[in-house]
């Protein structure tokens, strides 16, 4: 009897630490859609000062923007994704062993 409490509180310590895991990958995931977003906002700024000043055309700056923000948030959004995926996995698998 002894042995399956010990099996038991090993799974309930694996459960816990991938519940951790997937904490911490929302704060980061949350953390970095944050920062995303106010470096976008500040270039945001920065590019209608420039276009405002005439150094910049307007069709540059649009292509510019949507560019590199439409492709980051994609990859961003998609390694949040797989890392969700993964942990939902491994607790699928800890509960069919429990």
């Amino acid at each position: 009897m002894d042995n399956q409490n010990q099996f038991t509180n090993l799974i309930y310590q694996e459960r816990h630490s991938i519940y951790q895991e997937r904490l911490r990958q929302a704060r980061a995931a949350f953390n970095l859609v944050y920062t995303f977003l106010s470096v976008s906002g500040i270039i945001g700024f920065a590019s209608v000062l420039l276009l405002f000043s005439g150094k910049v055309s307007a069709g540059k700056v649009a292509a510019a923007e949507g560019g590199i923000y439409g492709s980051v948030s994609v990859l961003l959004l998609k390694f949040a994704k797989d890392a969700n995926n993964r942990l939902n996995q491994a607790v699928r698998a800890l509960e069919a062993e429990s």
